[in-house]
């Protein structure tokens, strides 16, 4: 008897010892769940997909919901290529982030000879950077452009630099920018990628205000006005259109950044490489054939981005 109590004390004490080196498993923490990236290509990212959208003259193309980002159509989506004056939206994205719009920029000599399209800026003059934010949103003003861009880094180098670290920061590793207007360069973006720069710059209320204009009047500090008329052609034929850019260079073709709210659903729409005759028409069908929103809002909500205030 004495040996077997001796055995059970012994391994009382074994259990006693091991439980006070017993080490707990890590706790497994679930994962953050991160979101795809904007504008992610459909499985095996085919050239042209889905099948059954329109067929568009534009060399590449892509088409995605503005609120999740989800792809809808892409043609070509990842060729790199000039994107000519839509890469305004990335110029502007970053003047509007920066904020104090009512500070007032002092045009300097480089900007007075900005080509083609301008303002036919003076030298000393000063306008606040709202002022001319607003002229490149509607009527794409190369001047204005550049007093901004060298406004907000110190020169046009460095504004490019900034374009391209912010680009990279939303996605758009596919890009290299040289200039803040899109005039021929060294240079290059995708449809994707300026689908990703548009879908945020999309989610700023003023540039939506702005790039929404059918017209503005632009104040010379002599008191001249010059009327300024929206180079999107699609804002004058429906309400169904919301604006974005357009832009062309010999280099870039024809190119246009639209977006819309149809069917219930709110998109953006990317055309590079395609002709004038063609652009606006191929804009107004692709986007009308965008599916229906799969949400439903119950009441009153709103299902549209461009209805709240961001």
């Amino acid at each position: 008897m004495k040996s077997h109590g001796a055995a059970v004390v012994l391994i009382a004490a074994n259990f006693l010892s091991s439980c006070s080196t017993f080490i707990e498993p890590p706790v497994r923490r679930a994962e953050a769940y991160v979101p795809p990236p904007i504008a992610s290509p459909p499985p095996g990212n085919p050239s042209i997909w889905p099948l059954n959208a329109p067929s568009i003259k534009a060399e590449s193309a892509i088409l995605i919901d503005a609120r999740s980002g989800d792809v809808l159509f892409q043609k070509n989506a990842d060729t790199r290529r000039q994107v000519a004056s839509t890469q305004k939206l990335l110029t502007a994205l970053l003047v509007a982030r920066r904020g104090n719009l009512d500070q007032c920029v002092t045009i300097a000599r480089p900007e007075t000879l900005a080509e083609p399209i301008k303002l036919n800026l003076k030298v000393g003059e000063r306008y606040p950077r709202r002022q001319l934010l607003e002229a490149i949103m509607v009527k794409s003003a190369n001047d204005a452009c550049a007093a901004l861009a060298r406004d907000h880094s110190g020169s046009e180098s460095m504004f490019a630099a900034q374009m391209n670290s912010t680009a990279a920061s939303l996605g758009a590793s596919s890009s290299r920018f040289v200039n803040s207007n899109g005039l021929p360069g060294s240079q290059y973006s995708t449809a994707r990628d300026m689908a990703r720069i548009a879908y945020h710059a999309y989610r700023i209320p003023l540039l939506r205000e702005m790039m929404l204009k059918q017209e503005s009047r632009f104040r010379h500090n002599n008191g001249r006005v010059t009327r300024l008329e929206a180079t999107n052609l699609l804002l004058g034929a429906s309400p169904d259109y919301t604006g974005m850019k357009t832009g062309y260079t010999n280099a870039a073709g024809r190119c246009l950044v639209s977006s819309g709210k149809l069917n219930g659903r709110e998109v953006i729409l990317v055309q590079l490489g395609s002709k004038t005759k063609y652009i606006f028409a191929d804009a107004s069908k692709t986007m009308h054939w965008a599916p229906p929103s799969p949400f439903f809002f119950a009441g009153n909500a709103s299902p549209l981005l461009g209805d709240r205030a961001n």
